[in-house]
């Protein structure tokens, strides 16, 4: 007599609707197991480290994104030219542009000094003044452009390629092309401003139609790393063991009689990787371990950059550990307690400069010290710039027409400033980079080739610059 499972009840009772419920649930780990372009069984392991097209230079990615804007022209693309054309019109200006009603064709000088640092001279704001003495391991490129002004769009477009919500971000294709060097850990990791997450939320960081191995983890940045990944208390270790046993047997002897159902071996993989995550997360995040001299370069003692001090030093831990991509997020969820300058950019970028300054200056020298700077490429930069024209007076709007990154490390030529936008910063000009350009690059520095890292949804292979986007070679060492 052939057994009668739950499974089997739940697909004959009430017309399958038991089992559609189940499918769904499932859905997300069934798509990836439809890739045939797939070079391993991800159904088993989705997150095993996997070959790369190529030797790349890097083997992971922190991407320090200053959500809401930070200012170009005031930060990173002096532009001497507004000051002699300061609240005059500017021939440039598009009124079409502007995302603010309050912003008018009215030139508003910078009101930063620039200095030039290091051997090459690369010109960087007063406000920065300990990420200038790593000038010579900076490629600032001045020529970036974006294709949407307002924040939600613009943030889908710079972490997953696309304005619209639903695509994969860049941290899932990383980890889907190259899985993580971590069994312990999951390889993209979240870290968001103590003051609230960014506009669009998880969205950001979504694995879209891949499945939800690939989608990144929000880490907090101490105690539990992970909400409710800590069993009850009145579960032991060697319970929840016992607990997993049984429910890996249950589903293998399924997968085996029923190969369609595969997608129930990778559900089996993300909860012993959760079991794993309870010990060596809580351990990763354990700061106290490190050095009281590290903690206070990172600018722990400090009020006011210890939060972003914090992040900037378990991203530090993370990639040490294996982790493939760390985003961290600077700026709150909404208007002055993000980049967000429209008001008064003076006020708003002092803040945001010191909370940030000494502990991206502290993760640049941690890494070289440590001799991972060479294999983990830094991204800094936002969704977008802000306006060379006034905002109300004293602010800025909204600006994606030209504006600025920076990258360092991980095979990226050091020192470099590349392109230009006009004498206004308007408009990017001269070598441009557009997002998906950005996004080939980095994924050539890990070894993957954008054009052949596709993923397989509805009938159609997708990528993450989709049908655009050259690697930018000049930023290559």
């Amino acid at each position: 007599m052939t057994q009668f499972t739950r499974r089997h009840w739940l697909q004959s009772a009430g017309g399958g609707f038991g089992a559609l419920a189940l499918r769904g649930l499932l859905h997300n780990d069934a798509a990836r197991g439809a890739d045939p372009s797939a070079s391993r069984d991800a159904r088993l392991q989705p997150l095993a480290s996997q070959t790369s097209h190529y030797l790349g230079t890097a083997k992971s990615v922190i991407f320090l994104f200053m959500y809401g804007g930070p200012s170009h022209v005031d930060l990173l693309d002096e532009k001497t030219e507004l000051a002699k054309w300061d609240g005059k019109p500017i021939p440039v200006f598009r009124s079409e542009d502007a995302f603010m009603g309050k912003t008018k064709n009215v030139a508003m000088k910078s009101p930063y000094l620039f200095r030039r640092y290091g051997d090459s001279g690369m010109q960087i704001a007063e406000t920065y003044p300990l990420l200038a003495q790593h000038a010579d391991d900076l490629c600032v490129v001045r020529s970036m452009y974006a294709e949407s002004n307002n924040h939600g769009p613009a943030l889908f477009q710079m972490n997953s390629g696309f304005v619209q919500a639903g695509r994969p971000s860049i941290g899932s294709w990383v980890t889907y092309g190259l899985g993580s060097d971590s069994e312990n850990l999951p390889g993209f990791v979240v870290l968001m401003d103590h003051q609230g997450a960014p506009v669009n939320g998880a969205l950001n960081w979504s694995n879209g139609f891949m499945p939800a191995a690939f989608q990144g983890v929000p880490f907090r940045s101490s105690g539990e790393p992970i909400a409710y990944l800590t069993p009850p208390k009145n579960v032991t270790t060697s319970q929840q063991r016992a607990r997993l046993d049984l429910l890996r047997e249950w589903n293998t002897d399924f997968a085996t009689a029923n190969p369609a159902e595969s997608a129930l071996a990778a559900r089996t993989a993300s909860y012993e990787l959760a079991f794993r995550m309870q010990s060596h997360a809580t351990e990763c995040v354990d700061i106290s371990r490190e050095t009281a001299a590290t903690q206070a370069a990172y600018g722990l003692n400090d009020q006011v950059t210890s939060h972003f001090g914090r992040n900037c030093l378990l991203a530090r831990r993370l990639v040490e550990r294996g982790v493939r991509f760390v985003q961290l997020y600077s700026g709150g969820n909404e208007g002055p307690k993000a980049w967000d300058a429209h008001d008064d950019l003076k006020k708003n970028h002092d803040l945001h400069c010191l909370e940030t300054d000494r502990p991206i200056a502290a993760l640049l020298s941690d890494l070289k010290q440590r001799g991972l700077l060479d294999s983990t490429l830094v991204v800094w930069g936002g969704e977008f710039g802000r306006s060379p024209v006034a905002e109300g007076g004293k602010g800025r709007d909204h600006h994606p027409r030209g504006f600025s990154m920076w990258l360092a490390g991980g095979g990226i030529k050091g020192g470099l400033t590349y392109g230009a936008t006009d004498e206004f910063g308007y408009n990017a000009v001269e070598n441009r980079v557009s997002v998906p350009d950005l996004h080939a690059t980095i994924l050539h520095v890990l070894g993957l080739n954008h054009e052949q890292l596709t993923f397989r949804h509805s009938g159609r292979d997708y990528r993450l610059t989709d049908v655009h986007g050259e690697v930018v070679t000049d930023l290559l060492a």
